[in-house]
């Protein structure tokens, strides 16, 4: 119990370790967006005098910017297409940015605080919001692929595996299952000690493997929880690296799968 504890605490400090690493390189790259709109004093802000026009610019990007964070990491899991959820949450978000930059544009500025100044705010809000969301997006896509966190799994209990484990050879029934990989009419069973092909339907295998630790991560695959090294994500497609240096693809499908589990 001790142990299985200290796996659990080892697994959530790596986790907020991570989400803490990715707020901070959100608030980072809004805070530079806030610079370069300093910089630049887009709507007639160039008149105002220089340090009030980058505090003003900065409240404006870092926090409607992090608006858009929030709900863009709230719709992920409903909506893992990448293209189509910046569009939504650019949207989404437009009316709080509004509302954000009006009275950001009183306290700073000292401009007037009415719904006439909000309205006119909604139609300059929106592309900027689409504008640095879909930036947002190229940025986390053109980072280093690498595994955020890892999530420390138990070992699965000996029956959760019993009925699948009595349809493979004496050789591997006792050796540890990495994946199982569908073939047409057959399954490629991969584990520690080689692969082997049986005949059976992947819907008959996720259905004796339902109690076991691991996960479907493609149409065709299911991996064992416990072997899974490494996740990428690049472009809108995934790939679990395994142990033995397996490779397996993850789709749009069930990546949300993957990320409740803590990998990306």
């Amino acid at each position: 119990m001790r142990e299985r504890d200290g796996m659990d605490g080892e697994a959530t400090i790596q986790q907020r370790q991570a989400t803490a690493r990715r707020w901070a390189i959100d608030i980072a790259l809004m805070a530079v967006i806030g610079l370069l709109m300093g910089f630049l004093g887009p709507f007639a802000s160039e008149r105002a005098p220089i340090v009030g026009r980058y505090v003003y610019w900065m409240i404006c990007m870092v926090g409607g910017g992090l608006i858009g964070v929030v709900l863009d990491e709230r719709l992920a899991s409903r909506m893992p297409e990448t293209w189509r959820r910046v569009v939504v949450v650019s949207v989404l978000m437009a009316p709080l940015v509004s509302l954000h930059v009006l009275a950001t544009e009183h306290l700073v500025m000292g401009g007037p605080f009415g719904w006439a100044g909000y309205g006119r705010l909604l139609w300059q809000v929106w592309p900027i919001s689409l504008a640095v969301m879909v930036v947002r997006t190229l940025v986390w896509r053109r980072l280093p692929t690498r595994v955020e966190t890892l999530t420390i799994v138990a070992p699965p209990l000996p029956e959760a595996e019993a009925a699948f484990r009595r349809r493979l050879s004496a050789r591997r029934r006792g050796a540890r299952l990495i994946a199982v990989e569908a073939h047409d009419h057959y399954l490629k069973v991969h584990t520690d000690a080689g692969a082997e092909l049986i005949t059976l339907r992947f819907a008959d295998a996720l259905a004796e493997l339902e109690r076991a630790h691991g996960w479907r991560v493609h149409r065709s695959w299911w991996v064992a929880a416990e072997a899974v090294e490494a996740v990428r994500w690049r472009r809108g497609a995934g790939e679990v690296r395994l142990a033995g240096g397996l490779e397996a693809p993850v789709s749009r499908t069930y990546a949300p799968i993957l990320k409740d589990a803590g990998w990306f």
